[in-house]
């Protein structure tokens, strides 16, 4: 019993306090500004339930999180084959009449089930970066010989193309993001680098002219030309910027007379409200916060013992570092409107709980990279 007990408490010592400790603030954060959203009257978007929803989405993440973070990642990947066909089948439910977009939105990457609605693309990205850097384990030897890599490729490109065909563009990028990291973290050969970038730009044509609508090119045409369209397109972000003006050095406060009110700013424009209720010190702080955690992935991912813990690492600091780039780089007006959440932060409780399960596959890639503190896993690390 004494043992048992030794071994749960060097197994809670031994976790990534200085990754866990910033993700839970800025959780706390967000349900402080969506319950002030809804006692201010913000916003009509914010209702009762929201700062609740996401109270309780932190608490079931953050469980879920150490839980991930006390398994061996070698163990849960090899179960791929469980949970990666199940993740692909709640997305291909978003394709029948269970899938909806939300209102204003121009994809259609949500699945409501009657009692609760998701957001299956936030559960792929988390299977995607287990069964990844699995992938790449199992093959990291011999990945820069040709069919190994473009096997690679195809494995990214499946949940790449399923949300690419939902409309989700943003997504799509995170996806590929997390793939380029992980793929570098795990020594693919420069010549293959020096290709991709050669190709890139006949890449980026055919996605311009084939893949992305109008809409997508105006958004992207609009930010070059700033106040063609300030009552259409440019809408949400000029009022956006408005927002964080108004905050000032030091913000008006959570308890304001009034707020400006951008369209969608309990989600993916919460940064225009930290700004305006803490000003540029408070929007400073927690991008401090995103970078404090970003580095430490980075950090992880670096000092990580085996191929599969490295890559783990990588790809959670991809999606983290993509999505705050895209996020608050889509407020300030220098990336277009992509719908891409603040981690920890934009309500929405399916993204909520899946960014604290991927931090808790990074804890685990850290804590388990150490033999004597490993859980269920007794074998020596790779080199």
């Amino acid at each position: 019993m004494k043992n048992k007990l030794a071994s749960a408490g060097n197994r809670f010592r031994r976790l990534d306090y200085g990754l866990l400790i910033p993700v839970t603030v800025c959780g706390c954060i967000s349900v402080l500004l969506l319950y002030v959203m809804y006692t201010g009257h913000v916003t009509d978007e914010v209702d009762s339930n929201d700062w609740l929803v996401q109270l309780i989405s932190m608490g079931i993440g953050l469980a879920g999180c150490v839980t991930v973070a006390a398994m061996d990642y070698k163990k849960l990947a090899k179960f791929w084959f469980l949970y990666a066909p199940a993740a692909l089948a709640l997305v291909g439910l978003t394709f029948t009449r269970l899938g909806y977009g939300r209102e204003g939105a121009d994809d259609r990457n949500w699945i409501d089930l009657g009692f609760i609605q998701l957001q299956p693309s936030e559960i792929l990205k988390l299977v995607f970066l287990l069964t990844f850097s699995y992938h790449i384990s199992r093959v990291h030897k011999r990945m820069n010989r040709p069919l190994q890599l473009l096997l690679l490729l195809l494995h990214a490109a499946v949940p790449m193309g399923i949300v690419a065909v939902q409309g989700d563009y943003g997504t799509a990028i995170v996806f590929a993001a997390a793939t380029v990291f992980m793929l570098f973290a795990a020594g693919i050969s420069v010549w293959y680098i020096l290709a991709g970038c050669a190709m890139l730009p006949a890449a980026l044509w055919f996605v311009w002219s084939y893949v992305f609508g109008d809409i997508h090119r105006k958004r992207i045409l609009v930010l070059f030309h700033p106040g063609t369209d300030p009552l259409g397109l440019e809408y949400q972000q000029d009022l956006g910027l408005k927002a964080i003006r108004a905050g000032g050095l030091l913000g008006q406060g959570l308890k304001a007379e009034s707020y400006i009110s951008v369209p969608e700013m309990h989600n993916d424009f919460i940064f225009s409200f930290i700004a305006q209720a803490f000003g540029f010190v408070g929007a400073a702080a927690v991008i401090v916060l995103l970078a404090v955690i970003c580095l430490r992935l980075f950090s992880d991912g670096r000092s990580a013992k085996d191929i599969m813990g490295r890559t783990i690492c990588m790809g959670v600091f991809a999606v983290m570092f993509t999505h705050c780039l895209l996020n608050i780089g889509m407020v300030l007006k220098v990336m277009p409107v992509i719908g891409v959440p603040l981690p920890f932060l934009s309500a929405g409780g399916t993204a909520m709980v899946s960014m604290y399960l991927c931090i808790g596959l990074a804890v685990s890639a850290y804590t388990h990279n150490i033999r004597k503190y490993r859980v269920f896993y007794d074998a020596e690390p790779e080199q």
